[in-house]
């Protein structure tokens, strides 16, 4: 009996030492494995040798035959759609047959070219009082239905653009568009 005793302690002994040996090797290897997947996926993500566009663009310019190419890399970024959002949505009251609404919207410029886009950065002030000027002349009625908004959006358009040639000598804007619509 002594022995089986002995033999007992020496089991329980060995099996709660190197049970938490084990443990402990492997919350070790796992958070290693933890780090080192960390690691590489922000190396992988971050880091490494990335092309930039101008390298892109030329790589692209001498594996193909040259001149046709340049010319339309060039006239893609001339040409290129750029968007200018107002600073803060549009928010008024309109007058209605029922009831007066109120409406909020949010607008975005569409200009080609980078220098449109300066010029209409540059005189957002500008084209925010035009833009306020024509919803100022809506009516809720009107604004209820899809072809009121498109009304909405041309008389806008025809404003701006009018202003930008006043001030630019030329439209500059291509187009108005209604990223946030919303009356109550």
């Amino acid at each position: 009996m002594a022995e089986e005793k002995g033999k007992e302690a020496d089991l329980e002994l060995d099996g709660t030492g190197t049970g938490k040996k084990k443990k402990m090797i492997i919350i070790i290897v796992a958070v290693v494995v933890l780090l080192g997947a960390a690691g590489g996926g922000y190396f992988f993500f971050m880091g490494g040798d990335s092309a930039t566009p101008e390298q892109l663009d030329s790589a692209l310019d001498s594996d193909s035959s040259g001149s046709e190419s340049k010319t339309e890399t060039e006239g893609a970024q001339m040409g290129s759609a750029l968007y200018v959002p107002m600073p803060r949505p549009f928010r008024f009251n309109v007058p209605g047959a029922a009831r007066d609404r109120f409406v909020e919207i949010r607008v975005q410029l569409l200009a080609r070219g980078s220098e449109n886009e300066e010029n209409a950065k540059m005189h957002v002030p500008l084209i925010e009082s035009t833009l306020l000027g024509v919803f100022s002349q809506a009516n809720a009625d009107d604004l209820a239905t899809s072809a009121g908004k498109e009304l909405l959006k041309q008389q806008s358009l025809a404003a701006v653009q009018k202003v930008m040639k006043e001030i630019e000598g030329d439209k500059t804007i291509e187009k108005v568009l209604f990223t946030g619509f919303v009356m109550q």
